[in-house]
């Protein structure tokens, strides 16, 4: 049984996690006005963000089982006590709250700024708008760049399991 609970917490890892670390490390860059400098060639559109947006949300409401399939493998395995455990379940209540907290409605909040919004079309409310989505797209990348290091250190602690007595 414990292997079985164990594939599937992996499992549910890798499908679930994963897409949200990736389309959330994104969204800010699609999300972000287009300068005039910009020679990068991707297209952002609103619509590209919006659809990584509903990953993020998507898989989050899936990713409920990596947290229960993991503490039902701790139990079976009888290693809910351990240290590296109990950091792994704080850590990742952090990296939760950072997601439900900051992260989607971050990404929300900036979908619902005015579409179509470009640096340099030479009005003071436009530039000043752009600012502040470039300023916002800006912090969220920051948090999202913690939720996913949350993630990493979670993933090691998962593996290398330090002062545990059930071998690694």
């Amino acid at each position: 049984m414990t292997k079985l609970l164990l594939s599937v917490h992996v499992l549910a890892a890798i499908v679930a996690i994963g897409p949200i670390t990736v389309a959330a490390s994104m969204f800010p860059r699609f999300v972000k006005p287009q300068t005039g400098e910009d020679q990068s060639g991707e297209e952002r559109t609103p619509a590209t963000a919006a659809l990584l947006h509903r990953i993020c949300r998507g898989y989050t409401v899936v990713g409920v089982a990596v947290p229960v399939f993991g503490l039902a493998t701790g139990a079976q395995m009888g290693v809910l006590g351990d240290a590296w455990l109990i950091v792994s379940i704080v850590l990742t209540a952090i990296a939760a709250a950072l997601l439900l907290a900051a992260i989607l409605p971050g990404q929300e909040r900036l979908l619902a700024q005015p579409a179509g919004v470009t640096a340099g079309t030479g009005t003071a409310v436009d530039t000043a708008t752009a600012e502040a989505t470039r300023s916002a797209a800006a912090r969220l990348a920051m948090v999202t760049g913690i939720f996913n290091l949350l993630w990493a250190v979670v993933v090691v602690l998962m593996i290398v399991r330090p002062g545990s007595t059930t071998g690694a």
